[in-house]
């Protein structure tokens, strides 16, 4: 191969890999005018179940994702929340990561969330450099709405996970989940900052416990406006 044969092939691998990172970020972009929006694959849910920690174990959590999913005309796909739970019992351990499906995942406006479990929680230092595009522009309801965080009156930004920063189950003897997502008075919730704000944390799905007073309506945040909201993710 001679110099200029060298110095096309550099310059067509250069190219193309300017266009795939080009393909690839326009995907965290809105679509344009009258471009095919991706459907709705993740949301933060409107309106918890209203009963605190109790959300009906991870059952009645997904019952209320796949209500609030099928209201905005995306019932057509399986919707999970993001939660872990504890082993309790007979009941082993169970990853909020690992039930959630494969992704990729797209808000109500059509922007990529993330394109799969790894991008999600940043498994290799690449993905953790980089994040997931998870914020509070594009952590929206079901509905396509924004959610108070930080700086807002009456700021919900502590999404309910009961999970580590690797979306995987705490292992200790501390209660992380509501007793499983199952106790609307003693108990405590590990919470994310959907807005990546607060409290000098910006983990969006392990940021702090919450306020250690229980698990009532008003107990699940440090500031006492949590109202029992979570991440819902469709497997499908």
């Amino acid at each position: 191969m001679n110099q200029s044969q060298h110095m096309i092939g550099v310059t067509t691998l250069c190219l193309l890999g300017a266009y795939l990172l080009i393909a690839q970020d326009r995907l965290s972009l809105p679509p344009e005018k009258g471009e095919r929006r991706p459907p709705m694959s993740f949301f933060v849910t409107s309106a918890g179940p209203g009963n605190g920690g109790n959300l009906g174990g991870l059952a009645g959590a997904d019952a209320h994702c796949q209500k609030l999913a099928t209201a905005a005309g995306a019932g057509n796909k399986s919707w999970h929340a993001y939660l872990s739970t504890q082993a309790s019992g007979n009941q082993p351990t169970v990853n909020a990561r690992d039930r959630i499906g494969k992704g990729p995942w797209f808000n109500a406006e059509g922007i990529r969330i993330a394109k799969d479990v790894a991008d999600l929680h940043g498994d290799t230092l690449e993905q953790a450099r980089l994040g997931n595009g998870i914020t509070k522009m594009t952590a929206l309801t079901e509905k396509g709405n924004p959610v108070k965080g930080a700086g807002d009156t009456g700021n919900t930004h502590d999404m309910l996970t009961g999970t580590q920063a690797d979306g995987r189950a705490y292992t200790d003897s501390a209660d992380h989940t509501c007793h499983n997502w199952t106790s609307n008075s003693g108990g405590s919730a590990h919470v994310g900052h959907h807005d990546r704000n607060g409290y000098g944390n910006t983990s969006w799905n392990s940021a702090h416990p919450s306020s250690g007073s229980g698990c009532g309506q008003k107990n699940l945040s440090l500031r006492g406006d949590n109202i029992g909201l979570f991440y819902c993710f469709a497997i499908n």
